[in-house]
């Protein structure tokens, strides 16, 4: 039930942060003419770091990573760009393998979060917030 719950959590944390990463890169690449590959640097670094902010607050508020928060959002970056590699590819592969996405790459980042939501749960909770309690 517990696992459930922070899965859900999860995954309602990673749409807000899919709709930042979304919304960053699409007005990166449509409004400022930004290279939708490079793009995406920035727009995960915010859809991550909000994602972490949400993660620590709530779906893992049981749990500790063990480390204060500075320490801890660095880690969640590192961890998180694992999975990163994973949405990049698909994202990068659907841009490839339709090229009307070039003009619309919302749509091919909703499928690299898709593909790198598990991942990132799965380290989350078992590498990161791996202890029970939280600290400050």
């Amino acid at each position: 039930m517990r696992l459930r719950h922070e899965f859900a959590l999860f995954l309602l944390g990673g749409g807000l942060g899919l709709l930042i990463d979304a919304a960053v890169v699409q007005a990166l690449v449509r409004l400022a003419g930004e290279d939708p590959y490079l793009a995406r640097l920035p727009s995960f670094l915010l859809a991550a770091s909000f994602t972490w902010w949400w993660n620590r607050r709530w779906t893992f508020a049981g749990r500790s990573s063990g480390h204060a928060a500075r320490g801890e959002w660095l880690r969640w970056i590192l961890l998180m760009g694992l999975g990163a590699v994973l949405n990049y590819a698909v994202y990068a592969v659907a841009l490839g393998l339709f090229p009307a996405l070039l003009a619309w790459p919302a749509l091919a980042v909703a499928a690299g979060s898709a593909a790198g939501a598990l991942v990132n749960f799965a380290l989350a909770r078992r590498v990161l917030f791996r202890h029970p309690g939280n600290i400050a």
